[in-house]
Order: structure tokens, then sequence, then C-alpha cells
């Protein structure tokens, strides 16, 4: 059985989609399973030995230049050529309904799953997933009702660590940690700016935990952040890193503090201890808690299908809550 997952972005979107991966080798050992993605993100999907084929596409360079559109079809008609049984849609958007049209006979979320309900149109065959249930649970849904397989809640939190790297990529990260104290990673960034963490409140939490302190970055607003938090603490800012040496940092964590990005999800998909802040999006529609993964909300009741890039109601999360729970993980 030949499968095409679409899930172009955004970065932790991809990650909670990724999951599923081990579960359809699992039930359809002898299946091959090949993932679409927008080029900026195949790194995150790089190693994983549930993946086949690793396809990239370039759709948001149509912004600037719709010329390019022609280009990216004849990509994908090429794609199309590995004449898959199903391609499943866990993007639900109109522009991913369209690529997995043109990949093959395509499934996915049915028009009162999904925001952009024009999308469901360009399915061969779709399925009602509520639009309110959990992101994972959601893509868990889709793809067992896809193939016709079994994927419970319960499977899903004893997943196995699902983000690879290389060897190289481990001893690069290897230098940035140290073997007798906790090391801490923090996730400054996100990609709306409504979903980080007051860095004010991460020196406060910074000063009153006991470790090695470690912040990561991704532009030049975080880096300037990261400097802010660094001049009043003994943190040390991380150099610029991939998403694989990210990916090999993570996995050496005792613990990830930091808001709802892809980063700081990077923790749930390894397995290791984290602390997820919440603030404009729903905590409990954004990830699956585990005795090690928790999450802190601002105290607001946030609707998924209105969600506003202007609430900074995370400060609101006061810093000795984040320092109470870090001990709790690290076992302090």
């Amino acid at each position: 059985m030949k499968i095409a997952i679409v899930k172009l972005s955004a970065l932790g979107d991809i990650v909670h989609a990724m999951v599923v991966l081990q579960f359809i080798k699992q039930l359809i050992p002898d299946c091959s399973i090949d993932w679409i993605v927008e080029e900026r993100f195949k790194a995150v999907l790089e190693h994983n030995p549930h993946i086949d084929s690793l396809y990239g596409v370039n759709l948001k360079a149509l912004k600037k230049d719709k010329f390019k559109f022609f280009s990216e079809v004849k990509k994908l008609k090429k794609y199309a050529k590995n004449n898959y049984d199903v391609v499943i849609d866990l993007q639900g958007l109109l522009k991913s309904a369209i690529v997995s049209k043109i990949l093959g006979p395509n499934v996915g979320f049915d028009k009162n799953s999904i925001r952009e309900k024009i999308a469901a149109v360009f399915y061969e065959k779709s399925f009602f997933v509520p639009y309110s249930q959990n992101v994972i649970l959601r893509n868990a849904d889709l793809t067992a009702l896809s193939l016709d397989i079994d994927m419970t809640k319960e499977q899903i939190k004893e997943k196995k660590p699902f983000l690879f790297f290389t060897l190289e990529d481990e001893k690069k990260v290897e230098l940035l940690l140290k073997h007798d104290q906790n090391n801490i990673i923090y996730i400054l960034g996100s990609s709306w700016e409504s979903k980080i963490y007051p860095k004010e409140k991460f020196v406060d939490i910074i000063n009153r935990l006991e470790g090695n302190h470690l912040l990561v970055w991704g532009n030049q607003n975080e880096e300037s952040y990261a400097k802010y938090v660094a001049q009043h603490t003994d943190a040390k800012i991380v150099p610029k890193i991939n998403l694989n040496e990210l990916k090999a940092l993570v996995s050496k964590a005792d613990l990830v503090i930091g808001g709802d990005s892809g980063p700081t999800h990077f923790a749930w998909a390894l397995n290791r201890p984290s602390v997820t802040l919440f603030g404009p999006t729903p905590s409990e529609r954004n990830i699956l808690e585990t005795s090690i993964n928790k999450v802190l909300d601002c105290g607001e009741k946030i609707d998924p299908l209105k969600l506003d890039k202007k609430n900074y109601c995370i400060g609101n999360i006061e810093s000795k809550r984040i320092v109470a729970l870090a001990k709790e993980l690290l076992h302090d």
C-alpha cells in the first residue's frame, strides 16, 4: 500500500501530525509512506525511519511570484507518478486539498470539520472529526478512518520518540550540555508575538532555578530577547542551530520551557519533560498532557474558532507557578 501524507506547515503542526507514522507502520507493516511538506520545514521530518520518501513544495513563494504556480504543479504531477493508493490531507486547508487532489485518491476532513470549508470539495472521501478536538487526536482519527485502522489516545500517550537526527548533530550540541547539572532549555520565540512569554519573567524563572540554562532563538528579534535574558541571568545563548541540531539538543534536555511553538513541542515528540505556556491558543486543543509534559494557561477561555493574535494574556502566567512546576518535573 502506497500512502502519501500532506501536511505542509507549520512546524508545530507538522510535529503534531508526525506521531501517526509509527502506528501506521505497526499496523500496516508492508506499506510505504511519503510526506509532502513545505521546503523550509523538511528538516523536521528528516532521518525518520517511518518515512520512505520526503517531498518538498514551495507554495509560500506563490505569494511573491504567481508564475511559480506552474512549476509547483509540475512538481506535484511528478510526485503523483508514485501512484498512491491513498493521499491523506492532515492540513485541511484549500491549498493542501488541491495538493492532495493532484497527488491521487485523496481523503480529508469534511466541511464541518475545517475552517476553509471549500477545501472539502476537493476530497474523494471526507470524514467528520470535530474541529474543537485536540489536534493530535484529530490527526490520529482522520488517519485511522482513512486507513481503516485503530489508533487510541492511550496508545499515543505511550508513543515512542519520533524526531530523528544524526550522530553528527548530537556531537555538535553535546558541547552545550553539562553532565553535573540539569540542562534546561528555554524556547524564547514563536510565530505570534502574543505567544511569547515576557523576557522579564523568564529572567525571574532562571534566577530561581538551578541548572545549565540554555536560550534558544531563531531570528534577530529572538536573539535580542536572548541577549537581554543572558545579561540578567547566568543563562547561555545557544549559537544559531538548524532544526536537526535542535532536535538533538531537545532530546538531551532535562526540561524544556516555552510558549506554544514548534520547538517547544519537540519535547513532547521526544518524550522529554516540558512546561508549555499558553496564551491566545487553547492548551486542551494543542497538546496532550502527560506525566512529564505539563501546561500552564493564561486563565482565559480561548475559542479555537476565534483566535486573537493581539491577546497577550500569556503574561498573566505567574513565574512562580512555572518555577514550582519546573522543580516538580526536575524532582528538586
